[in-house]
């Protein structure tokens, strides 16, 4: 019996498989196109997340480094000589930026993540509206 290449895909055996059946009023070649969309858009929707936790995480980075930056400066600050009252005014203000800063922020982080999925799921629903538009085709041919 003669080997088969491994390099067959899963799409590829499954229409072989499809075909060698021989069933009657069956388009295995239609079947298998639906799926490789299927695929595809789910290749898509992948695609689309990762970017999207790539430029987030970028973003949380650089947020980071911000943060950073600004407690240093800060405890530049402190090192300097100054009366009690000056000092208040310096951590009052810093608590002040710093939590307009996180609020800022988290927004800004929610709106990533939301942009992220939002794209991904657009990608998914019109491949889904897509594929009901097929099955609905199909059963108007019959």
């Amino acid at each position: 019996m003669a080997k088969q290449p491994e390099s067959d895909s899963f799409m590829d055996m499954f229409g072989k498989f499809g075909r060698d059946l021989k069933v009657p009023n069956v388009d295995v070649e239609a079947i298998l196109a639906h799926h490789r969309k299927n695929l595809e858009a789910l290749e898509k929707a992948a695609r689309a997340s990762a970017a999207g936790a790539t430029s987030l995480l970028s973003r949380q980075r650089e947020m980071l480094q911000d943060t950073l930056r600004e407690v240093a400066d800060v405890a530049q600050g402190y090192r300097a000589p100054g009366n009690p009252q000056e000092l208040m005014a310096k951590q009052t203000e810093f608590a002040r930026k710093s939590f307009e800063a996180a609020l800022k922020n988290a927004g800004e982080v929610a709106e990533l993540a939301r942009k992220s999925g939002s794209e991904s799921i657009d990608i998914l629903r019109a491949r889904i509206k897509e594929a009901m538009e097929e099955i609905r085709a199909g059963y108007e041919k019959k």
